[in-house]
């Protein structure tokens, strides 16, 4: 199962398929009891999208039966005991991809002419990944961080370690041998190494850097280090010899907050922009905007979704059901799609943040 969303996966995502493109989301869970519900709805869903194939007039028989093998294919290669919050199976003729989210998505199935990538962008979106640095005289810990959770990291080097023959930093600070472990000169070399091997790393993978330790370590840190004295610092000992749970309660409550603020931000982007005339608000407004390349800012509630239809007169979107003529159930993600070809940031809020812009909004280039 996939991961990891890069652009240039997404872009291949997004190109255009022989019809039908099948996406099919389920929800998934980590843990019991909920998970032993996992595997007979995923069969489920699945075979609702074989039912979709079978009575779709637009589906030849010999790409339905292709389809079809590609979603027994997919199905085989689900791992539920690795599961996240939600799944997302997408087939065509002569493919498939099988994405654990590490976020819930609505149960759906969508024949298109392409994927369902909207739920893949919300994952990545929430995710925001991170890094988190703990150190010890002894040990430095990297973290891999996203979401609400963090994991051990094993790469860049990392975890570093060195032995300490007939050291004990701890007891010789409690008789008054040693000041601080963090003013011995093999620590601050090591350390220095440490500051190093992150630097090497936020080249190939930026992202934002927190560091953990005990005060002396953040404060030799400020003096002798190049990008964590840039980190965000979290005064507290002992994470480098810690586990996840502890180390994803010390940052947690930065997250959740940074979060906060970013949601914040949006709003008030949104707020500034109707007082410059540069707002859109609804699915038809937006998307026309989002047709002319005008969008700058696209705000989508995480769960908001509607089912439009054209008009026929003037082009305007409204309300339909799904299986009437013409109907456009994934609307909303072409729009994320438009706005991504165009160079727009795009940022999922919580379901309720856009008030009275019924689900999506955008602030106008011009």
């Amino acid at each position: 199962m996939e991961h990891a969303l890069s652009p240039a996966t997404l872009t291949e995502l997004r190109r255009p398929r022989p019809y039908p493109a099948v996406s099919v989301l389920t929800p998934t869970h980590r843990r019991e009891p909920e998970n032993t519900q996992d595997p007979v709805r995923l069969r489920n869903v699945v075979a609702e999208a074989k039912k979709r194939l079978e009575h779709d007039p637009a589906v030849t028989r010999e790409r339905r039966h292709d389809v079809v093998e590609q979603l027994d294919q997919a199905l085989s290669e689900v791992d539920l005991t690795h599961a996240e919050d939600g799944l997302a199976i997408f087939a065509a003729p002569g493919e498939h991809q099988v994405w654990s989210l590490a976020r819930p998505v609505p149960e759906r199935v969508v024949l298109a002419d392409t994927f369902l990538t909207r739920n893949l962008v919300a994952a990545q979106d929430a995710e925001r990944p991170f890094w988190v640095l703990s150190v010890s005289s002894d040990r430095v810990t990297l973290w891999n961080g996203g979401g609400d959770r963090v994991s051990e990291a094993h790469t860049g080097g990392f975890p570093l370690t060195r032995d300490r023959d007939n050291f004990d930093a701890e007891r010789q600070e409690r008789i008054g041998d040693l000041p601080s472990a963090f003013r011995d000169e093999d620590t601050r070399r090591f350390l220095r190494d440490a500051d190093t091997a992150l630097a090497r790393l936020l080249r190939a993978r930026p992202r934002p850097a927190y560091l953990t330790g005990e005060t002396a370590a953040l404060s030799l840190f400020d003096e002798i280090g190049t990008v964590t004295r840039d980190a965000t610092h979290i005064p507290h000992g002992g994470l480098a010899h810690g586990t996840p749970e502890a180390v994803w309660q010390a940052v947690g409550p930065l997250i959740a907050a940074e979060d906060r603020r970013n949601v914040d931000t949006v709003a008030r982007r949104l707020e500034a922009a109707r007082g410059h005339k540069a707002f859109a608000a609804g699915v038809d407004e937006v998307r026309q905007n989002a047709q002319q390349g005008r969008i700058q800012l696209l705000a989508v509630e995480e769960n908001y979704r509607t089912t439009v239809r054209a008009d026929g007169g003037g082009g305007h979107l409204v309300p339909a059901e799904s299986g009437d003529l013409d109907v456009r159930e994934d609307i909303v993600d072409e729009i994320v799609e438009r706005c991504l070809d165009t160079g727009a940031e795009v940022r999922f809020v919580p379901d309720g943040t856009l008030g009275d812009a019924r689900g999506i909004a955008g602030v106008l280039r011009y």
